[in-house]
């Protein structure tokens, strides 16, 4: 059975250490906050300039004053703190970021990655993700491993203009949690039903499987 977006969320959040700073990008990362494990110490930052998100407000108790980076209405943890775009990006380009989650359109097996523009159709942007895949240490990708066509977006080679090279080191998809190594793409685990024949399937670039894969605990 592949994973629904809230289910990948609640996979990547078991990725999220004691002390760490977050930047989570528009669409399923920013679902991640919400399944963060309650007896530990975490920071979500966004480029618009907030750190100390918290989950979703719930309907009836958004703030049209507080948003994320993708404009969608957000909560703040006490001690939360705003500041000015230049200030969130000196914090990113430092280096202060521990973990990025970013949504992508492609990402190939050597871990480049296309998340910011589809030739001849309107995207909001790139926003932060030039300076959040050219600075964070550890990125992991939340997407879905196949298009609308059901054709694979994990490739040999991006087709689409590079948000960045070689920056990738994990993926969570609706089938898998794949990392990004020296010969491929490496499964590391499978969706609960799903095979490990159909993740080859979906996959167009090298696929590494060593042993058993165990399907994906939450």
């Amino acid at each position: 059975m592949a994973l629904d977006k809230n289910q990948i969320a609640q996979r990547i959040a078991k990725e999220v250490k004691d002390g760490y700073y977050v930047n989570l990008g528009i669409g399923i990362p920013t679902l991640v906050a919400n399944y963060v494990r309650t007896d530990i110490s975490v920071e979500f930052q966004s480029e618009n300039g907030v750190l100390g998100m918290g989950p979703f407000p719930f309907e009836g108790e958004e703030d049209a004053d507080i948003i994320n980076a993708g404009k969608q209405t957000i909560t703040t943890l006490p001690g939360a703190s705003f500041f000015d775009s230049a200030f969130s990006f000196g914090m990113i380009r430092s280096q202060k970021v521990d973990l990025t989650i970013l949504g992508a359109m492609e990402v190939s097996e050597n871990g480049d990655i296309a998340n910011w523009k589809i030739p001849g159709k309107m995207v909001k942007g790139m926003g932060g993700a030039m300076d959040l895949v050219a600075s964070a240490e550890n990125i992991i990708v939340a997407m879905m491993h196949v298009n609308k066509a059901g054709e694979s977006k994990l490739l040999k080679k991006c087709s689409l203009p590079l948000t960045g090279v070689g920056c990738v080191k994990k993926i969570v998809t609706e089938l898998a949690v794949i990392e990004i190594t020296n010969k491929g793409f490496k499964l590391l685990e499978r969706a609960p039903g799903v095979t490990v024949e159909e993740i080859q399937k979906a996959t167009e670039g090298t696929l590494i499987v060593e042993g058993e894969i165990p399907e994906m605990n939450f």
